[in-house]
């Protein structure tokens, strides 16, 4: 998302609307009930269906009024210049369930308190990290369709209010999430190739079971009140003006209830840049007619009379649009008056940084962070042997590196450095190099420093200035001289070094893994204003770290794959070696959570719902937690066939989940498997079918067979 100054059609008539613009530190209402004129609107009626309400309040704007625009700048969506000045900076993906709901809590507390303009929130972020280069993969939950559609059930129904289990949420919103970006969007600025005009050339079996799956999750299952549709092109059709894509699929197929917009300025690129529409007045046609409901950007401000005018567009489509628009606001409370005496109206600022939501920003972090490397047992070290710290790095003392983007200001952040220092007393620090890029390495004092020390901690990385929006890789190594700063420091240090990197996307890092002077290694994301204390603890050994890989770290030879090149599947006569611990053909660094024969097969659309939910069945699994601490554990369920044809996975994650044991303890972890949705493949005309056969379940290193026979 670009972020220019905001054009959204809203089509909110502010004085026939009766909006009440209270004090500063009182949300903006409409129908007050205090006003007497408001009893003879039913749009008013609270008691009413809400589809009644906004066909009552649709039906009083003249064509007129379709034309007014509420303008607003990004900056004033949410305020921190008021009693709340931060809010809970979780890492950049939450990956414990509970911190949704919190998000959602500080949303509506925000709002609440005056300082948010209104409740729709465009997250989260479920395309498919697909490339290791991509700048916003560090946005996404990682590169697998069942991880990512989950994560999306989990992050909508926290935002939206419902419970983690779903089936609680009624007519009204806490706050509304947005699923984006719909779809087949990761590339962003790729060697001159940029997001609006790139042409993702997608087939129908990619789409089907990589691709859409996310989507299809946060719809049916989170029950997701908006879409955000993508700048690029999918085969040709730019996703804005996609009727298949945003009707037919998203609605029809789907059963999508809520509002769909572009993201900014796409409707003018679909126009401007890629020349897929002809006038303006074509590519606000286009959309509108597609499915989409509101613009951010300008276009529809300011050419839809006109398309009008010149018979390009029915005023049915604008009355669509307004009708998903004002359902979406009603459900959140903005047409019902005072909202303080709504549901969500009592959520004060004081859930704002709140000691619970702090905690759960700390786990977050804690079962986020990964250990990839810990050569004989070196973490955790001993708190009281270890009398002296070096911490070196250009992300050790960085709050800002913490939080990655798309980020307001945290709450109380601990940087790496702070961390360790309340667990070291004699910690000593310096920063390395002058920028995490390391243009200029302080070798000579860093190495003094790290001499003198009974450890060294080598925080480093990628910042926002490496990977961000608008801004791929085109390489995947660490900058050149910080990479050898650190085998520099490696080599003089007392004992073997540990290293900590901060990065969105995967790194090829074999110089750390196979160098004996770099005894552990952690990865930790951008892990939030709680991340130094996560980090300090796992390093001292006050929390066990248990954290999976959430994508393929590949080779720095990787890049040689076209960015642009869609394609999951490997294909050998011309070398491709496909994408994802799904499909990927070739070596790896790390890895996710670190036959010719025709087959038999049943279409899953012709077994029907009763008989897919007859099939279905518990795995369970007796786990033991061998090692010397306690520690919450992932458990991670995959599927694979024996012979890798016909397009199929290498493996495939259907089930996860966490078990907390201590030191010795023992469980059984039961997994629930539904094969109409777990030991389905996509045909390549795009159709799920379970071919007949073995398939093989697993857990670590330990695998069972299963046979599905007709």
């Amino acid at each position: 998302m670009k972020l220019p100054t905001l054009s959204v059609l809203h089509l909110i008539h502010l004085t026939s609307l009766l909006l009440i613009l209270a004090e500063s530190t009182q949300p903006p209402f409409s129908c007050d009930i205090s006003d007497p004129r408001t009893k003879s609107y039913p749009f008013c009626k609270t008691t009413l269906p809400i589809t009644q309400r906004v066909q009552d309040l649709v039906s009083r704007l003249t064509l007129a009024l379709h034309g007014v625009a509420y303008s607003l700048r990004v900056t004033q969506g949410i305020r921190f210049n008021g009693t709340i000045q931060s809010a809970t900076s979780f890492p950049q993906v939450i990956l414990t369930a509970a911190s949704f709901d919190a998000v959602g809590i500080e949303a509506r507390a925000i709002y609440n308190a005056g300082q948010a303009m209104g409740m729709t929130f465009w997250a989260p972020n479920i395309n498919i990290y697909r490339d290791p280069r991509w700048g916003r993969g560090q946005e996404t939950p990682g590169e697998d369709p069942l991880v990512s559609g989950k994560y999306a059930v989990s992050f909508v129904r926290g935002i939206q209010g419902d419970s983690f289990e779903g089936g609680k949420l009624g007519q009204h919103l806490q706050a509304s999430a947005c699923c984006k970006h719909f779809t087949a969007y990761d590339l962003d600025n790729w060697k001159g190739v940029k997001r609006f005009v790139f042409n993702a050339k997608v087939s129908l079996q990619d789409l089907a079971d990589t691709y859409q799956p996310p989507f299809q999750s946060c719809i049916q299952q989170g029950k997701a009140s908006g879409i955000m549709c993508a700048y690029n092109r999918v085969n040709g059709v730019p996703n804005c003006a996609d009727y298949n894509l945003l009707s037919k699929t998203a609605r029809g197929q789907w059963g999508f209830n809520g509002y769909i917009t572009s993201d900014c300025d796409a409707v003018a690129i679909i126009h401007e840049d890629q020349g897929y529409s002809k006038l303006p007045e074509d590519a606000v046609a286009d959309v509108l007619k597609a499915g989409m409901d509101v613009n951010c950007g300008t276009y529809l401000k300011k050419y839809t009379k006109s398309a009008i005018e010149k018979r390009k567009l029915p005023v049915s489509k604008i009355d669509r649009a307004l009708h998903n628009l004002f359902s979406v606001r009603i459900r959140l409370g903005l047409f019902d008056g005072n909202p303080v005496k709504q549901p969500y109206g009592t959520i004060g600022s004081d859930k704002v940084c709140s000691q619970e939501h702090r905690n759960l920003a700390l786990e977050a972090a804690r079962n986020g962070i990964v250990l990839l490397k810990n050569t004989d047992k070196l973490l955790p070290l001993s708190k009281t042997k270890t009398t002296s710290l070096a911490v070196i790095g250009p992300n050790a003392n960085s709050a800002k590196t913490l939080v990655g983007n798309y980020a307001g200001p945290p709450c109380k952040p601990v940087t790496p450095l702070q961390g360790l220092q309340s667990y070291v007393k004699d910690t000593r620090f310096h920063q390395g190099c002058n920028a995490v890029n390391c243009s200029s390495a302080f070798i000579a004092q860093s190495v003094k420093i790290a001499k003198g020390a009974d450890h060294v901690v080598l925080v480093m990385g990628l910042d926002q200035t490496q990977e961000s929006e608008d801004h791929d890789r085109v390489d995947l190594l660490l900058p050149p001289k910080q990479q050898n700063l650190i085998s520099r420091i490696a080599r003089v240090a007392k004992n073997p070094v540990i290293l900590v990197l901060l990065s969105g996307g995967p790194v090829d890092i074999s110089f750390a893994k196979n160098d004996q002077h770099i005894g552990s290694v952690l990865w930790a994301g951008y892990p939030g204003e709680a991340g130094g204390r996560a980090l300090a603890e796992i390093i001292f050994g006050d929390h066990n770290p248990g954290g999976r890989l959430p994508v393929t770290w590949y080779p720095q030879s990787y890049v040689n794959v076209p960015m642009t090149d869609m394609r999951m599947r490997p294909e050998p006569s011309s070398s491709y070696p496909g994408r994802t611990y799904r499909f990927y053909q070739g070596p790896k660094v790390f890895e996710f959570v670190e036959s010719s024969n025709p087959h038999r097969y049943l279409p899953v659309s012709e077994m029907g719902d009763e008989v897919c939910e007859k099939m279905k069945y518990t795995v369970k699994v007796r786990v033991k937690n061998h090692g010397a601490m306690a520690g919450k554990h992932p458990m991670l369920l995959f599927v694979r066939q024996p012979k890798m044809v016909n397009g199929r996975p290498v493996r495939q994650l259907v089930a996860f989940q966490s078990v907390n044991l201590n030191a010795g303890e023992r469980a059984d972890v039961e997994f629930e498997l539904r094969p109409c949705e777990h030991l389905s493949s996509a045909k390549k005309d795009g159709s799920m079918v379970i071919e007949e056969g073995s398939y093989l379940l697993s857990i670590g290193d330990k695998e069972s067979e299963i046979q599905v026979v007709k």
